[in-house]
């Protein structure tokens, strides 16, 4: 495997105004002020000794506290971001209370050049969004697995 590849798992609901889908916003200073563009599907990096499935569900964990969902995977196939890291996702059906998500921590030196390093949550809030909103806010190119669940989800 060549690059940096990182896996995900998109929850979705079916709510009263319709599809939503979990977002988290990434943590630490670089997006504290940022909204748009700093939302993403809970993922993160692996290695070739680890499946992107397994990945996905490590990184779900790590990422939220939690435990992954039980129930049918959709594959959401593969995106490659702005910077060349390439995500690929699933998408599985569940709800879960944000309140209840326990985020991981990741540590860098902050400020820049200060010496004192500093503990951030890898995703600092948590929510549900319908799609419209969660297509203004996600990553641009992850955008494109809102497209595929829609396309999932109305197909069946």
């Amino acid at each position: 495997m060549t690059g940096r590849r990182s896996a995900g798992l998109l929850l979705f609901r079916h709510a009263g105004a319709g599809l939503e889908v979990l977002l988290g916003h990434m943590g630490g200073p670089f997006f504290a002020k940022k909204d748009a563009g700093a939302w993403t599907v809970p993922k993160g990096e692996y290695d070739a000794d680890e499946s992107a499935w397994d990945a996905a569900r490590r990184e779900f964990r790590e990422e939220l506290g939690l435990p992954p969902p039980d129930g049918e995977a959709v594959p959401l196939g593969e995106v490659r971001q702005n910077g060349g890291k390439v995500v690929t996702a699933w998408a599985v059906e569940a709800d879960l209370d944000p309140a209840a998500v326990v985020p991981g921590t990741f540590r860098m030196e902050w400020p820049p050049r200060s010496g004192r390093i500093q503990d951030f949550p890898e995703l600092d809030r948590v929510e549900w969004f319908g799609l419209d909103r969660a297509g203004q806010l996600i990553v641009r190119a992850q955008a494109a697995f809102l497209d595929r669940l829609a396309e999932h989800t109305t197909s069946r």
